[in-house]
């Protein structure tokens, strides 16, 4: 008799979204020669130092995470074939590139001057071509840069931005971006509370921000925020 063989369905699984499953994306691996190079350049970053785990085969994790970032970077041994140096175009995003390119500087790393693209995408050309030197007029959001390189030549690129677009919500907010946003839900709380049924405020506040966390605009943010308060009511 044959043998019947159960094969994984290709159809989607009913009910199932990708809303419905976080996907928190912690780490990216760059490729490094020497991890103690490595490790001793990221350390003069002033990246906090997660975990450096050697093992009896030669395999090696470094981890590092940047300040106020919910991302990490892991080099070591044998953890990738990739060419050392290959990484490039390693986003680091910052609310103001010329001070986070001041700190690099003062750390004794060797970071580009502050630049804007003249040409699309220069922020990526090796040979500088295509770049204007300065900040992007009125500091256009996610318009001006600042590059560095690791020992090996992986490339990190600093983007300033100061207002982000819609659906990329929030996260990792400082106490600036904070108390913005803090701002922004009294106003539209505000405008609901003459209308509104009894309630504390904490429970709009609450559905307003976790709805702008996940990408809202504060328009549909209200909306939650009405919807929250009338559906516990």
């Amino acid at each position: 008799m044959a043998t019947l063989r159960a094969f994984p369905s290709r159809e989607p699984i009913s009910n199932a979204t990708a809303e419905e499953v976080e996907m928190k994306f912690e780490a990216v691996v760059i490729p490094v020669a020497d991890a103690d190079r490595s490790k001793e350049f990221y350390t003069k970053l002033g990246w906090r130092l997660d975990a450096d785990f050697p093992f009896d085969n030669g395999f090696r994790v470094v981890q590092f995470t940047p300040p106020g970032s919910g991302c990490s970077v892991q080099f070591g041994a044998k953890i990738t074939s990739a060419v050392p140096g290959s990484a490039q175009g390693l986003y680091l995003i910052v609310s103001d590139v010329e001070a986070a390119r001041r700190d690099l500087a003062a750390r004794g790393i060797e970071v580009s001057d502050v630049f804007h693209a003249g040409t699309p995408g220069a922020q990526f050309q090796s040979d500088s071509s295509g770049r204007i030197s300065g900040p992007a007029p009125q500091h256009a959001s996610y318009s001006s840069f600042a590059t560095f390189l690791d020992p090996d030549g992986n490339g990190w690129l600093f983007q300033e931005v100061t207002t982000r677009l819609p659906g990329r919500g929030l996260r990792n907010l400082d106490v600036a971006a904070l108390t913005k946003l803090l701002q922004e839900a009294e106003q539209h709380h505000g405008e609901y509370e003459p209308t509104a049924p009894k309630h504390h405020w904490s429970d709009w506040y609450a559905a307003y921000i976790v709805a702008r966390q996940n990408g809202k605009s504060p328009e549909e943010a209200a909306k939650d925020g009405k919807i929250h308060i009338e559906e516990t009511l």
